[in-house]
């Protein structure tokens, strides 16, 4: 991937995807950032991202900003709406998303799903499963459309998140009955290296801390390198 095109980043507002964008304008990558409202707008600018004010609900706005005149060579979602928002952007705001990938020709998706959804079900319990229920539907039916949608694709779920530093113990792995936590500043970590990352093509990760985890399974990790 070159520095002539930029990265999409879409939920760059909070959480993981202020972290990625944090990281990615650190490695001096070219990045355009979806934000809802204009909050903070002046912290991403500051950081050299070029913002983008939307909705991903609205495909028409998506299609626009990714079909605009910077070449955009790689997408990464991290949206998910909080219950309270009404209409959840889990499924629809990435199904447009990556529609307009799709149109725009993007080399990579990179879509942050969560531990729970689809077979890593097996992974949580029970109680934990009856309260995010709602949620891991709808990120399993993102994934689903998203590995039908042709593009290449990495799919990565992580544990229980914390917004502290990040602790470098981050790993990925195919490995979906694993659980655990990981900080949030270490998922960005591993989002970005997946980014440029052969070896996480076409693959659904899960992402924990190694010194975090629940239990003590045994488990490959994936090498990025």
């Amino acid at each position: 991937m070159t520095n002539a095109s930029y990265i999409f980043l879409a939920g760059a507002s909070r959480g993981v995807g202020r972290e990625i964008a944090k990281y990615l304008s650190q490695q001096n990558q070219q990045v355009k950032a979806l934000l809802r409202s204009g909050d903070t707008r002046p912290e991403l600018e500051a950081m050299g991202i070029k913002v983008v004010i939307g909705d991903a609900l609205d495909a028409a706005v998506l299609e626009q900003a990714m079909l605009g005149n910077e070449p955009i060579q790689a997408v990464i979602s991290t949206i998910g709406g909080l219950p309270k928002d009404g209409e959840r952007a889990d499924y629809l705001g990435n199904k447009n998303l990556i529609d307009a990938a799709v149109k725009a020709k993007v080399q990579k998706f990179i879509l942050i799903s969560s531990i729970g959804s689809g077979e890593s079900v097996v992974a949580i319990p029970p109680q934990a499963l009856e309260t995010l229920k709602p949620v891991l539907v709808e990120k399993e039916q993102a994934e689903k459309y998203l590995i039908e949608s042709g593009l290449t694709y990495t799919i990565i779920r992580p544990g229980g998140l914390k917004s502290e530093p990040a602790t470098g113990n981050g790993v990925v792995t195919e490995n979906y009955r694993v659980a655990g936590t990981i900080h949030r500043a270490d998922v960005a970590q591993l989002a970005c290296q997946c980014l440029f990352s052969e070896a996480a093509n076409h693959k659904i990760l899960s992402a924990v801390d190694r010194m975090q985890m629940y239990g003590q399974p045994e488990f490959e990790a994936l090498s990025l390198t």
